[in-house]
């Protein structure tokens, strides 16, 4: 999940609502510093941070984010000084010839962030912000970028080497600082951090399949979208979740009617669980999971009476309802 950095106004809300920091770190599961510096737009978070932090000072994600209207000053001040800080730190560190030299490299290669990052084992945004100059590379990083640019660290410090030495990365450093320049006041961070809770308030939403087949079994077609719901935060990082419409009677009177249920295809079932059987690519079986004298795992349902047996490679067919709406 993309990471975000801005100016914020988490701490006022915080106080308005008569909630500690200990509270809000506690909520989110970090530590009393991460919350200070996160209040101060010196640390990130990511998108289900945001969506808590505002659920639980309860307003707008939009009213998060610093606005030269209605902010205190020193707040903005005060992330204009950080940001200048860590610029200069990264010119004297020679921060942005290396991530101006891994793009070109990046570039010749014909390689996206999205490829780079995932083969060195990094988020996008941590190595977007290496490509940017704003960040430090551990020697472990060096090697994990140095692989997924299929060079060794010794060569790819002598490429950047001497594409700098030739002058070829001085307009990427230029271009480089000026998006940074953009991103460090608070209109450009406003601009950022609002497409951020765009993504953030699309995350919120999972898409929900589900009409009646026959016999009682359940079509999903996912292709045919019939709505979007609220996520449950459980799957928030479930890229496979999905949700499917209460359409069958088969369970019986188990669930009341519109029932939506919140699937993760990859979650193991265990007796006791409801699930979808999958019998072909769309047609599918709702069915509670029983197990036999011999710990085989079988599918119950009812209106009328069925069992259904279920084949240890048929496994991967079945998949796991996690929470209901009901």
């Amino acid at each position: 999940m993309e990471e975000i950095i801005f100016p914020n106004q988490i701490r006022m809300f915080r106080r308005l609502r008569g909630r500690s920091m200990q509270e809000l770190a506690d909520h989110l599961g970090v530590s009393l510093s991460a919350i200070s510096k996160i209040e101060k737009g010196y640390r990130r978070v990511d998108q289900e941070q945001l969506v808590r932090v505002a659920e639980f000072l309860d307003c707008p994600l939009q009213e998060l984010f610093v606005n030269e209207q209605n902010s205190q000053q020193e707040i903005v001040q005060s992330w204009r000084r950080e940001q200048e800080r860590r610029n200069k730190i990264n010119e004297k560190s020679g921060l942005k010839t290396l991530g101006a030299g891994l793009r070109q490299i990046r570039n010749e290669k014909n390689l996206t962030l999205i490829e780079v990052a995932e083969s060195a084992d990094m988020t996008l945004s941590v190595y977007h912000r290496i490509e940017m100059g704003q960040r430090e590379v551990s020697d472990k990083e060096f090697k994990n970028i140095s692989k997924a640019l299929d060079l060794t660290p010794e060569k790819l410090k002598e490429e950047i080497k001497s594409l700098e030495d030739k002058g070829l990365l001085e307009e990427i450093i230029q271009r480089n600082d000026a998006k940074y320049k953009l991103l460090s006041t608070p209109r450009g961070a406003i601009s950022a951090f609002s497409n951020a809770v765009s993504n953030a308030q699309e995350n919120l939403k999972i898409s929900v399949y589900g009409t009646a087949g026959k016999d009682g079994n359940v079509i999903v077609d996912f292709d045919e979208e019939t709505k979007k719901v609220q996520r449950p935060v459980k799957l928030f990082n479930k890229k496979d979740a999905y949700a499917i419409n209460l359409c069958t009677r088969r369970l019986g009177s188990l669930l009341p009617t519109r029932s939506i249920l919140f699937v993760d295809p990859q979650d193991v079932v265990s007796v006791g669980d409801i699930a979808l059987y999958f019998e072909d690519e769309k047609e599918a079986k709702l069915l509670s999971i029983r197990e036999d004298e011999n710990g085989q795992l079988y599918g119950l349902r009812w209106n009328p009476d069925e069992k259904i047996e279920i084949g240890n490679d048929e496994l991967n067919k079945i998949h796991k309802i996690v929470a209901i709406d009901l």
